[in-house]
């Protein structure tokens, strides 16, 4: 037995609290609650622990953050407020904009002086600096490199990241596009480093075991029912909550529960049921739904249900995540120079580097003449130039991988994908007289400091473009993805799941992708799936421990419900 997780038979028979996903919505909110003097128990799934946050980049999207002030960026509260009303796009009321604005910084300023998470402000621009109140940098909150030594065990249980190499953002940001250096990434993964989301779940892990929480894998949530009426005829508040095991199911008592169990992208049935057009999910497999359909069972109202955090997606036939076929984000390869976007018809839609999340509502744009989509799959193209500088979906630079499709020329690489040739050939001729003199007078590519941002520094005077010319070229699929759903539970601002009606289910919290984005299928900023959870994940700890403050009371004044010196992890 490790001493990081809890074997379900060893678990109390209640808890205070018992959150469903170890992803950061559910251990913001797990670490916030204990802190409270609540007992609480963290149940995940999935046998690793971190869900999507530890598959993932990591960013938290914090306007006007006491970091980004303190490392020289400039931000303000109205400005970030007049930055998120253009976001909002009018969906979003005032008081919302407010409440986000208000408590994300509060959010990060708890993270950073009361747990052990680190994170440093990264110089990445809004992704719409033509709209009030954005700013060059700061909002987006990188995580520091996590050692994990001292807490044995830890490092094999976080979940690894589907793709991305042990670098942090800030160190990736850094290299143009280029691949890390191999002997830092050997280092890191013998020392058992994680960066980026995982380091921010290793950050949280450690958090709350250094807090009591109990914390058990391979234990997903099978049913919630209230507790009804107690033994003196009374109503009781709470859950019995039953979680499976490999030994078999056991049943528990909780004060509340929270779901932050992810969302429903990789169940087929809910995502015909609900998206509006297929995806190809980068996130962990194991979400799947549950907590959404567990709220749904519990009385639970949805919202914005059809949207997703979208991503250009690069899918190669090797690329398996616990077993199943998965991808990449692709939008880094869409901006560097050398490369364009194609359709079938061989054209351009979409300005490559525009940021991941608007670029992919477009591949889903419906052709008059066949109403299919017309974008979706479609074609990264690029030239010897650019296989020689840079990784394609984590190819090594000068080396074609064998899923590529490559040609001599422009007509016979069209002829080998499908793409009509003329088409190809003329948007590539366009697209080289602009490179040439560095503007792109058909998408803008490059024209803004959020285009240049990913693109290569070193290629002037557009670090974003650069001609197509030298053979063979080069094409890959890439189709709409998603990072995870961003609709599901309905909740208030505390994050208590909402019914019909629009009362609070009682002591019913939800957080993260399982409930419905805050920023409601807009994205303000880099960073902002991860913004969302937090901020929602650490409101619902504050009103936990408001609400559950007179058990927390009685804890403090007697032996503590499974929180003891006879801890069932020793």
């Amino acid at each position: 037995m490790n001493s990081v997780t809890t074997p379900v038979e060893n678990l109390a028979d209640s808890y205070d609290v018992v959150v469903a996903g170890s992803g950061a919505a559910g251990l913001v909110a797990a670490v916030r609650a204990a802190d409270a003097g609540l007992s609480v128990l963290v149940v995940e799934k999935a046998p690793q622990l971190g869900g999507t946050t530890a598959a993932g980049g990591g960013v938290m999207w914090a306007p006007n953050n006491h970091l980004a002030r303190k490392a020289g960026f400039a931000d303000s509260h109205s400005g970030a407020v007049a930055y998120l009303t253009e976001a909002g796009r009018h969906v979003l009321t005032d008081q919302e904009i407010e409440w986000y604005v208000s408590t994300a910084p509060r959010a990060v300023e708890y993270l950073v002086n009361n747990t052990r998470v680190s994170m440093t402000p990264i110089a990445r621009p809004d992704y719409h600096m033509e709209w009030a109140g954005a700013t060059d940098g700061g909002r987006g909150l990188d995580n520091d490199a996590f050692d994990p030594a001292g807490y044995p065990g830890l490092a094999e249980l976080i979940r690894p990241s589907s793709y991305f190499p042990l670098l942090t953002m800030t160190e990736r940001d850094e290299l143009n596009g280029r691949a890390a250096d191999p002997a830092l990434l050997a280092r890191r993964a013998a020392a058992g480093v994680r960066t980026m989301g995982g380091a921010l779940v290793g950050r949280l892990l450690a958090s709350a075991l250094d807090r009591g929480v109990h914390i058990a894998a391979s234990a997903p949530v099978q049913d919630l029912l209230p507790l009804g009426n107690g033994p003196d005829g009374g109503s009781r508040n709470g859950w019995k909550v039953t979680i499976g095991a490999a030994g078999g199911s056991r049943t528990m008592e909780a004060a509340a529960v929270v779901l932050a169990s992810g969302g429903f992208e990789w169940n087929p049935r809910l995502r015909k049921a609900f998206l509006p057009f297929p995806v190809t999910p980068i996130s962990a497999p194991s979400n799947e739904g549950d907590g959404l359909e567990l709220g749904l069972k519990a009385g639970a109202a949805v919202a914005d249900m059809t949207a997703v955090w979208g991503v250009p997606v690069i899918s190669t036939p090797a690329h398996r995540y616990d077993g199943v076929q998965s991808g990449r984000m692709g939008n880094v390869e869409m901006t560097l120079p050398g490369s364009i976007t194609v359709n079938a018809a061989g054209k351009r839609f979409v300005n490559e580097a525009l940021n991941y999340h608007d670029a992919s509502r477009l591949f889903a744009s419906i052709d008059p003449q066949t109403l299919g989509q017309q974008n979706n799959p479609a074609w990264l193209v690029f030239d010897s130039t650019y296989m020689a500088k840079y990784p394609v979906a984590g190819s090594t630079p000068g080396k074609p991988a064998d899923w590529m499709v490559q040609a001599d020329t422009l007509r016979e690489l069209a002829g080998k994908t499908g793409i009509d040739p003329a088409g190809l050939e003329q948007t590539v001729a366009r697209f080289n007289t602009d490179a040439a003199a560095g503007v792109d007078t058909e998408f803008h590519r490059g024209s803004t400091p959020q285009d240049r941002f990913l693109g290569d520094a070193g290629v002037a005077p557009n670090p974003c473009l650069s001609p197509l010319a030298t053979g063979p070229f080069f094409a890959v699929p890439v189709s709409a993805g998603t990072l995870g759903t961003s609709g599901g539970l309905d909740t208030d601002l505390d994050g208590r799941v909402l019914d019909r009606h629009r009362q609070p289910v009682p002591r019913l919290y939800a957080a993260g992708n399982v409930s419905a984005s805050v920023f409601r299928n807009n994205y303000p900023g880099g960073g902002a799936t991860l913004g969302s959870a937090i901020t929602r994940a650490f409101a619902v700890g504050e009103h936990l421990a408001q609400a559950l403050a007179p058990l927390a009371a009685a804890a403090a004044s007697g032996p503590a419900r499974s929180r003891s010196s006879d801890d069932p992890r020793k």
